[in-house]
């Protein structure tokens, strides 16, 4: 099931399943999101949660019993509820079940909230501990932009100067290994050799917005005011970008399997919620 929702400027479609923006168009027909094409990549813009990334041995232990969560957590791969709906809204929710039990061993409610704007979607993640202890959880956003031209012809602008290191994965974990990207007037020309050895990940990030450029003309902005952490990717000769604002990341090499000392984890107290929120401007 998909459930479509529009204003005067643009009309987004989300599809029940993972709640997985799947188009942003303005009323001119023009396309942001990307097609899905499985011959370069079969997503669009999943959710990562309860993780971001992949975890060492592909595992955690809790209370001395092992768990297996495959790469970037299950959001992104069941079915959401829709719970309440506008013309320019829409609300999904995921609870805990005995499935999710089986590999993440706590109980909560994600809602995904999308609201359109004027020129902007913005998608509201809440997480809800349902639970009677602490529970700890990533969650990132994954969404990739159509650059239908010449991949040479666009750059991303930040909205400040960063060091610019990020750092080198090592068998999908993050490693101690960084590099440093060179960058003039703080834009990142886009070329696929930035992304020989996978995505760009950048562990903590002043800026809280950038911009793709096409022939120096902005297309889109994405904003991340919460979030700390930012990955980038694209793969060989595929005509996307993926801009990645998270909370959380892969292991490490040197990762202990406990989830409560994972870098980079968000430790949520028995019936707290949090909350997050990004946005994508079209410009």
């Amino acid at each position: 099931m998909k459930t479509i929702i529009k204003n005067s400027i643009l009309t987004a479609e989300i599809k029940h399943f993972g709640a997985e923006l799947i188009s942003l168009k303005t009323n001119l027909n023009k396309e942001y999101i990307w097609e899905g094409n499985p011959e370069f990549w079969g997503k669009h813009s999943p959710v990562l949660f309860p993780i971001v990334g992949t975890l060492k041995n592909n595992s955690f232990h809790h209370n001395e019993i092992e768990y297996h969560l495959s790469r970037h957590g299950f959001a992104r791969d069941m079915e959401f509820e829709l719970i309440d709906a506008t013309e320019n809204s829409a609300t999904f929710s995921l609870q805990s079940s005995a499935e999710t039990v089986k590999v993440y061993p706590f109980e909560f409610e994600l809602q995904i909230i999308y609201t359109l704007r004027e020129n902007n979607l913005s998608i509201i993640y809440k997480v809800t501990n349902k639970g009677k202890t602490a529970m700890p959880f990533s969650i990132g956003a994954h969404p990739a932009f159509t650059l239908p031209n010449q991949f040479e012809n666009y750059v991303i602008a930040f909205e400040k100067d960063e060091s610019f290191k990020y750092y080198l994965l090592q068998n999908d974990l993050i490693s101690n290994k960084t590099k440093k990207l060179e960058v003039h007037d703080k834009k990142i020309p886009l070329n696929y050799e930035l992304f020989e050895d996978d995505a760009l990940i950048f562990k903590t990030i002043k800026s809280k917005s950038l911009t793709i450029l096409e022939n120096e003309n902005p297309i889109l902005r994405v904003h991340f005011e919460d979030f700390p952490s930012l990955g980038i990717w694209t793969k060989k000769n595929a005509p996307f970008i993926c801009v990645e604002p998270w909370f959380g990341y892969a292991d490490t090499t040197e990762n202990s399997g406990n989830l409560f000392e994972k870098e980079g984890i968000q430790i949520l107290e028995s019936n707290a919620t949090f909350h997050s929120k990004f946005s994508i401007e079209i410009v």
